[in-house]
């Protein structure tokens, strides 16, 4: 893939998430839809936003048990996805079924620890390991079971890829450097380039170009970066 930047498309109106990614389709790779999106505009949305002529990411971390995960991905083919997310805390059947119910052009990948909780949620959960060693761990799983990839913070994705050398490592909550925008949510985040630079495939990138004064020059100075 020639540009690995995947624009988090999690507008509440249609028209604008579809401007914006009109604006900036020359600097991205691909477009994100998200919880957000899919549950405000549902599948009509995201044909919407296909016409753009851009790979699609379905960022709606699938999480249930083996059979409905499975009925899931079924039910989303037509839109012919080019990579969608599940759960690894789903569990090793879950992600095997997900992984056989995919279209054939469908990377599926496992979101390992979410960018937002740190080692205290962590805790907060009963999970008595870091951030890195349980993101690991579930990456490991998530190999195991045969997906393409995971979805993990810029913090792990090196130690990832030592492990897994071929697995599609998509990595969100990143912010470019000097960019002076906050952290919102995320609490583990690192730059574009330094993701790209530890083995990272997919820079999943949203605020700091959507809300961007200008997201052409946003998108363009982070293209210019990688």
């Amino acid at each position: 893939m020639s540009n690995p930047i995947y624009l988090a498309l999690d507008l509440p109106r249609l028209d604008a998430a579809i401007a914006l990614a009109q604006k900036v389709r020359q600097h991205i790779g691909g477009l994100k839809l998200g919880l957000e999106f899919f549950c405000a505009h549902g599948q009509h949305g995201v044909h919407e936003v296909a016409k753009i002529g851009l790979p699609i990411f379905l960022d709606l971390k699938l999480h249930d048990i083996p059979n409905t995960v499975a009925a899931a991905m079924q039910a989303i083919h037509v839109l012919e996805p080019a990579i969608v997310t599940v759960h690894a805390a789903g569990g090793r059947a879950m992600m095997e079924d997900a992984k056989a119910a995919a279209g054939e052009n469908t990377r599926v990948v496992a979101v390992t620890v979410l960018t937002s909780l740190d080692d205290a949620d962590l805790a907060r959960m009963g999970i008595a390991d870091s951030a890195h060693d349980q993101a690991l761990r579930l990456a490991d799983l998530a190999q195991e079971a045969g997906l393409d990839g995971i979805v993990c913070s810029g913090h792990e994705v090196a130690a990832v890829h030592k492990r897994w050398k071929h697995g599609y490592l998509v990595v969100p909550g990143l912010r470019p450097a000097g960019n002076g925008m906050d952290r919102a949510d995320q609490k583990r985040t690192v730059t574009p380039r330094a993701a790209r630079d530890a083995g990272a495939s997919v820079l999943v990138i949203g605020r700091p170009i959507s809300r961007a004064e200008d997201p052409v020059a946003a998108a363009r100075a982070i293209e210019a970066t990688l």
